[in-house]
């Protein structure tokens, strides 16, 4: 069931059981708790399948997270892993293809790479963004473009964007 703009909210406990759509969500040794729960009302309103929050990314219950997430944290599946690895690991074990976000000399827009379901967004640290060894471990390395004087955009911005692109590209395949 999508609760289309303007819709009523979908209960909570509907929203637990409904279908999710095949993406995931990996988190590594973000700082900000808020940036945290931003990602986690995007990925409650994108009906994403997953969190998988890395190292020290705050888990809930933390109160700044709240104060963003607003409630999806009850929605949101998600797991805590105490290293990337483990991690990287889990989002495997979905059969999720692994996608760095991350801007490189080798990276691709994610808007020219062919998406394969279910997929995994891997999301670095707002200022170091993924290590060389964490990109390795993916499939692949995507970005968005960036058109500005900026080669970067906040983390939660970037998985809000990057994930309802991956959204609309789902549904274009169900049509």
């Amino acid at each position: 069931m999508r609760n289309e703009a303007g819709g009523d909210r979908v209960p909570l406990e509907e929203a637990r059981a409904q279908t999710r759509f095949p993406f995931y969500g990996l988190l590594d040794s973000i700082r900000s708790a808020h940036n945290v729960g931003s990602i986690f009302r995007t990925s409650d309103g994108a009906n994403a399948s997953g969190l998988f929050l890395c190292g020290y990314t705050p888990t809930p219950p933390h109160r700044h997270l709240a104060k963003t997430a607003l409630g999806a944290v009850d929605s949101v599946p998600w797991s805590h892993h105490e290293t990337f690895h483990e991690g990287i690991a889990a989002a495997r074990a979905t059969g999720a293809r692994i996608l760095a976000f991350e801007f490189t000399e080798d990276s691709r827009s994610l808007y020219e790479v062919e998406l394969d379901f279910p997929v995994c967004l891997v999301m670095g640290n707002e200022t170091n963004g993924l290590s060389i060894e964490a990109r390795e471990l993916c499939d692949a390395t995507v970005h968005l473009p960036m058109y500005g004087h900026k080669s970067s955009l906040n983390v939660s911005v970037a998985f809000g964007v990057a994930m309802y692109e991956v959204l609309r590209r789902y549904e274009m395949l169900k049509k």
